[in-house]
Protein backbone atom coordinates (compact mmCIF):
# COMPACT_ATOMS: atom_id res chain seq x y z
CA UNK A 1 0.00 0.00 0.00
CA UNK A 2 1.76 3.55 -0.97
CA UNK A 3 1.86 6.24 0.95
CA UNK A 4 -1.11 8.09 -1.30
CA UNK A 5 -3.33 5.15 -0.72
CA UNK A 6 -2.89 5.73 3.29
CA UNK A 7 -3.44 8.84 3.34
CA UNK A 8 -6.88 8.08 1.28
CA UNK A 9 -8.07 5.48 3.36
CA UNK A 10 -7.38 7.73 6.58
CA UNK A 11 -9.65 10.51 4.81
CA UNK A 12 -12.08 7.87 3.89
CA UNK A 13 -12.37 6.88 7.34
CA UNK A 14 -12.43 10.46 8.75
CA UNK A 15 -15.16 11.41 6.60
CA UNK A 16 -16.71 7.77 8.00
CA UNK A 17 -16.34 8.67 11.53
CA UNK A 18 -18.00 12.00 10.82
CA UNK A 19 -20.82 10.12 9.55
CA UNK A 20 -20.80 7.56 12.40
CA UNK A 21 -21.05 11.06 14.63
CA UNK A 22 -24.30 12.01 12.14
CA UNK A 23 -26.17 9.05 13.81
CA UNK A 24 -26.33 11.06 17.11
CA UNK A 25 -26.83 14.58 15.24
CA UNK A 26 -29.73 14.97 13.32
CA UNK A 27 -28.49 17.83 11.17
CA UNK A 28 -25.39 15.44 9.88
CA UNK A 29 -25.94 12.44 7.73
CA UNK A 30 -24.92 9.43 9.04
CA UNK A 31 -25.10 6.51 6.79
CA UNK A 32 -25.08 8.43 3.59
CA UNK A 33 -21.86 9.98 4.54
CA UNK A 34 -19.99 6.98 5.62
CA UNK A 35 -21.10 5.35 1.76
CA UNK A 36 -19.82 8.94 -0.18
CA UNK A 37 -16.63 8.56 2.06
CA UNK A 38 -16.41 5.05 0.03
CA UNK A 39 -17.46 6.20 -3.21
CA UNK A 40 -15.49 9.23 -3.19
CA UNK A 41 -12.64 6.85 -2.53
CA UNK A 42 -13.37 4.22 -5.19
CA UNK A 43 -13.73 7.61 -7.75
CA UNK A 44 -10.01 8.33 -6.43
CA UNK A 45 -8.61 5.14 -6.46
CA UNK A 46 -10.45 3.25 -8.76
CA UNK A 47 -9.08 -0.68 -8.55
CA UNK A 48 -7.33 0.12 -5.20
CA UNK A 49 -10.08 0.92 -3.69
CA UNK A 50 -13.08 -1.24 -2.48
CA UNK A 51 -15.12 -3.54 -5.19
CA UNK A 52 -18.30 -3.10 -6.71
CA UNK A 53 -19.71 -5.68 -4.68
CA UNK A 54 -18.79 -4.36 -1.67
CA UNK A 55 -20.29 -0.61 -2.95
CA UNK A 56 -23.58 -2.50 -3.23
CA UNK A 57 -23.57 -3.79 0.43
CA UNK A 58 -22.51 -0.60 1.67
CA UNK A 59 -25.88 1.02 -0.26
CA UNK A 60 -27.40 -1.73 1.18
CA UNK A 61 -26.87 -1.19 4.57
CA UNK A 62 -27.29 2.45 4.06
CA UNK A 63 -30.97 1.96 2.83
CA UNK A 64 -31.13 -0.65 5.91
CA UNK A 65 -29.99 1.98 8.45
CA UNK A 66 -32.36 4.74 7.32
CA UNK A 67 -35.14 2.27 7.52
CA UNK A 68 -34.40 1.26 11.05
CA UNK A 69 -33.94 5.02 12.31
CA UNK A 70 -37.57 5.96 10.78
CA UNK A 71 -39.34 2.37 12.02
CA UNK A 72 -37.49 2.85 15.35
CA UNK A 73 -39.08 6.58 15.92
CA UNK A 74 -42.32 5.06 14.73
CA UNK A 75 -42.62 2.21 16.72
CA UNK A 76 -41.04 3.63 20.13
CA UNK A 77 -43.76 6.78 19.66
CA UNK A 78 -46.67 4.60 18.98
CA UNK A 79 -45.67 2.01 21.43
CA UNK A 80 -46.32 4.79 23.88
CA UNK A 81 -49.31 6.31 22.19
CA UNK A 82 -47.79 9.08 20.17
CA UNK A 83 -50.42 9.98 17.19
CA UNK A 84 -48.71 12.17 13.98
CA UNK A 85 -48.13 15.27 15.82
CA UNK A 86 -46.29 13.73 18.16
CA UNK A 87 -43.83 12.23 15.91
CA UNK A 88 -43.44 15.59 13.83
CA UNK A 89 -42.95 17.05 16.99
CA UNK A 90 -39.88 15.09 18.25
CA UNK A 91 -38.37 15.54 14.59
CA UNK A 92 -38.60 18.79 15.26
CA UNK A 93 -37.79 18.90 18.70
CA UNK A 94 -34.62 17.22 17.67
CA UNK A 95 -33.66 20.18 14.91
CA UNK A 96 -34.05 22.92 17.89
CA UNK A 97 -32.45 21.05 20.50
CA UNK A 98 -29.27 20.79 17.58
CA UNK A 99 -28.38 24.54 18.98
CA UNK A 100 -28.82 23.96 22.82
CA UNK A 101 -25.88 21.71 22.58
CA UNK A 102 -26.17 18.01 23.82
CA UNK A 103 -28.91 18.34 26.52
CA UNK A 104 -30.79 20.07 23.63
CA UNK A 105 -30.39 16.82 21.11
CA UNK A 106 -31.51 14.71 23.91
CA UNK A 107 -34.50 16.65 25.52
CA UNK A 108 -35.31 18.50 22.12
CA UNK A 109 -37.29 15.48 21.02
CA UNK A 110 -39.09 14.84 24.04
CA UNK A 111 -40.28 18.56 24.55
CA UNK A 112 -41.05 18.64 20.94
CA UNK A 113 -43.30 16.07 21.22
CA UNK A 114 -44.87 16.70 23.98
CA UNK A 115 -45.40 20.04 23.16
CA UNK A 116 -47.36 18.95 19.85
CA UNK A 117 -48.98 16.21 21.48
CA UNK A 118 -50.70 19.03 24.36
CA UNK A 119 -51.52 21.42 21.20
CA UNK A 120 -53.41 18.58 19.41
CA UNK A 121 -55.70 18.01 22.67
CA UNK A 122 -53.97 15.57 24.26
CA UNK A 123 -53.73 15.23 28.50
CA UNK A 124 -50.60 15.40 30.30
CA UNK A 125 -49.93 12.25 31.19
CA UNK A 126 -50.68 11.26 27.66
CA UNK A 127 -48.26 13.89 26.36
CA UNK A 128 -45.94 13.10 28.45
CA UNK A 129 -45.84 9.24 27.49
CA UNK A 130 -45.59 10.05 23.82
CA UNK A 131 -43.01 11.71 24.37
CA UNK A 132 -40.93 9.42 26.19
CA UNK A 133 -41.80 7.00 23.48
CA UNK A 134 -40.25 9.64 20.73
CA UNK A 135 -36.97 10.26 22.91
CA UNK A 136 -36.64 6.61 22.75
CA UNK A 137 -37.44 5.22 19.35
CA UNK A 138 -35.23 8.44 18.45
CA UNK A 139 -32.45 6.95 20.40
CA UNK A 140 -33.23 3.66 19.10
CA UNK A 141 -33.05 4.41 15.78
CA UNK A 142 -29.22 6.84 16.41
CA UNK A 143 -27.80 3.45 17.73
CA UNK A 144 -28.89 1.32 15.33
CA UNK A 145 -27.70 3.77 12.53
CA UNK A 146 -24.09 3.81 14.65
CA UNK A 147 -24.12 0.23 14.58
CA UNK A 148 -24.71 0.00 10.84
CA UNK A 149 -22.11 2.88 9.69
CA UNK A 150 -19.69 1.13 11.86
CA UNK A 151 -20.16 -2.15 10.03
CA UNK A 152 -19.67 0.20 6.98
CA UNK A 153 -16.38 1.58 7.73
CA UNK A 154 -15.57 -2.28 9.28
CA UNK A 155 -16.83 -3.54 5.62
CA UNK A 156 -15.10 -0.84 3.48
CA UNK A 157 -11.50 -1.02 5.49
CA UNK A 158 -11.17 -4.35 5.07
CA UNK A 159 -11.88 -4.53 1.87
CA UNK A 160 -9.41 -2.15 0.66
CA UNK A 161 -6.75 -3.45 2.82
CA UNK A 162 -7.11 -6.85 1.07
CA UNK A 163 -7.72 -5.63 -2.26
CA UNK A 164 -4.09 -3.19 -1.53
CA UNK A 165 -2.73 -6.92 -0.54
CA UNK A 166 -2.27 -8.54 -4.28
CA UNK A 167 -1.04 -12.24 -4.81
CA UNK A 168 -0.16 -11.75 -0.80
CA UNK A 169 -3.48 -11.13 0.10
CA UNK A 170 -4.92 -13.64 -1.69
CA UNK A 171 -2.49 -15.94 -0.23
CA UNK A 172 -3.62 -14.48 3.21
CA UNK A 173 -7.37 -15.31 2.68
CA UNK A 174 -5.86 -18.84 1.44
CA UNK A 175 -4.18 -19.87 4.59
CA UNK A 176 -7.01 -18.42 6.79
CA UNK A 177 -9.54 -20.50 4.63
CA UNK A 178 -7.48 -23.32 5.09
CA UNK A 179 -7.01 -22.92 9.05
CA UNK A 180 -10.76 -22.14 9.20
CA UNK A 181 -12.92 -24.93 7.24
Amino acid sequence: MSIEQIVGLCLALLVMGVGILGSLLPAVPSTPLVLAGAVAHRLYFAEASVGNFVLVLLLGITLFSLGIDYLATMLGARKLGATWRGILGAVVGAGVGLFFSLPGIILGPFIGAFLFEMVGGRKFDEAARAGVGALLGLLAGALGKMACGLAMMGVFTGDVIYRSMGESGEMLAAIVFRMTG
